[in-house]
């Protein structure tokens, strides 16, 4: 029979909630895990992009742009979360990047100063070291054709650093899951080691309907939750402490409906905005059967040398390449579209990825459905633009005889419930706690406070380690200690 009790409750398993779980439950602390995906082993991966949408990933959801156009956004729905289906890139994040957390939120450290990247260096290693990262050079020759646009544009392409390990057989599969395992998730490391300890319970296809809060004369606090399974039937379990990681998206839609009251909770989304743009080469490059980034440029990360990064080289599948390809006089069709087709194999791809300002919402209305809203700025809009201007021009210094490109994707979203001292700036404390409700905390990507200058996913999985040894730390009284 399944018990009700638990230490913790971490609801979500992917970058933030697959490493709470996975730490507390490998270091003994009974904690479920409820997550409403399913759970797809590595051996059930196979590169079928159909299958893979349906099983690994949330429904396609879109914001609209002011220009009449749609943002789409892109994140995982299975055990593992996104961390199933992304690109494994490793990289922490710059110091100017957290300098802007301070600013946003009056996030301090426990000294009271801004809150540093120095924090984050010891949980930096640890993420590291147990999803072994490490330096990709092994290029395949559609990076080599990049290489020399970027070269003659007097940028340089550099090596990515990724948690893959060296069973990677350069499929192109990341999205649809590593077939071989090469590629680390939350699912194959850290929730796989909790459950061989025996601490963790993993619940899947568990729909999480509130949190719930009681207040027994000390204030309002989190005991539990209630989540209905697989066949719709309602579930009740407690707990000392409750981590929603959701992810951005639908992190602060659980808070709303468990009756938190802060005015940012969904606010200061940020949506690190992409385009992936395509050029047309005589010889095949086959961008379509590498690790999907491989290398990246650096040159205009900052937000004074441009604010955006180009990775290289990735293709979509077919399907999605087919739905999204477009240029300057909208999306393909007809004979436009099977003439891009039939040259599959010659197209090389870059992503261009843009700094924001986390200036988009998550809304829940009255009738309980999503809304996403997204108000880019002219210095966000100009950095698109630039963004895009600039990947064009390396594929044609490259040798690209066409260029085309999607519409505007966003894959990392962050910001929903930021961390931050100042609790009418942000949705929960320096220890990632709410600001309304004791023993409630968030442990995902919607903590951040400013949108990174680099893919998040490494960042996201530090402050969960960090969070989890704030948790220990409270279960075992050292806290009270202190």
């Amino acid at each position: 029979m399944k018990q009700n009790q638990f230490d913790v409750i971490v609801v979500g398993s992917g970058a933030g909630g697959g490493v709470v779980a996975g730490e507390l439950a490998y270091g003994g602390r009974e904690v479920l895990l409820l997550e409403i995906g399913d759970h797809h082993p590595t051996e059930s991966f196979r590169r079928w992009e159909v299958k893979a949408t349906r099983d690994l990933f949330w429904p396609v959801r879109f914001a609209p742009l002011p220009d009449g156009d749609v943002l789409t956004l892109l994140s995982g729905r299975c055990v593992g979360g996104t961390t199933t289906i992304n690109t494994k890139v490793g990289l922490r994040a710059h110091a100017r990047d957290v300098a802007k957390w301070h600013a946003a939120t009056g996030l301090t450290n426990n000294q009271g100063e801004p809150f540093p990247v120095e924090e984050l260096e010891p949980y930096y290693d640890r993420v590291e070291h147990l999803l072994g990262v490490r330096e990709r050079d092994d290029w395949d020759k559609c990076v080599y054709t990049a290489q020399a646009g970027f070269r003659a544009l007097g940028a340089e392409l550099k090596p990515v650093r990724s948690y893959t390990d060296a069973d990677c057989m350069r499929y192109g599969s990341c999205i649809q899951g590593c077939p071989t395992g090469a590629g680390k998730s939350t699912m194959n490391t850290y929730i796989a080691r909790a459950i061989d300890s025996a601490a963790l319970d993993l619940r899947t296809g568990a729909r999480v309907e509130r949190v719930i809060i009681e207040d027994s004369g000390g204030g309002p606090r989190a005991v539990g939750i209630e989540y209905a399974d697989a066949t719709g039937k309602l579930h009740t379990v407690r707990a000392s402490f409750v981590v929603v990681a959701a992810g951005a998206l639908n992190t602060p839609q659980l808070l709303l409906r468990s009756g938190l009251a802060n005015p940012s909770i969904g606010r200061h989304l940020g949506l690190h905005p992409l385009r992936l743009v395509y050029g047309l080469f005589d010889e095949p490059q086959d961008a379509h059967r590498v690790y999907p980034i491989s290398a990246h440029c650096m040159k205009y990360r900052h937000d004074e040398d441009g604010g955006f990064v180009i990775e290289a080289s990735t293709v979509m599948d077919p399907i999605a390449f087919a739905t999204t390809i477009r240029d300057e006089n909208g999306p393909f069709w007809g004979p436009q579209l099977v003439e891009a087709m039939r040259a599959y194999r010659h197209w090389n791809g870059l992503l261009a990825m843009v700094n924001d300002e986390n200036n988009a919402s998550v809304i829940v209305d009255a009738d309980g459905r999503e809304r996403f809203e997204v108000d880019f700025q002219p210095r966000e809009q100009e950095r698109l633009a630039a963004a895009m201007r600039f990947s064009r021009e390396v594929l044609e210094a490259a040798g690209a005889k066409k260029v085309c490109w999607t519409g505007v994707i966003a894959t990392h979203v962050q910001g929903s419930c930021r961390m931050g001292d100042d609790p009418a700036r942000s949705v929960v404390d320096r220890n990632c706690e709410t600001h309304e409700v004791k023993g409630l905390f968030v442990g995902d990507a919607s903590l951040v406070p400013r949108t990174l200058s680099v893919n998040p996913s490494l960042t996201v999985m530090a402050l969960a380690t960090r969070l989890a040894e704030h948790l220990e730390m409270a279960m075992s009284g050292e806290l009270a200690a202190a």
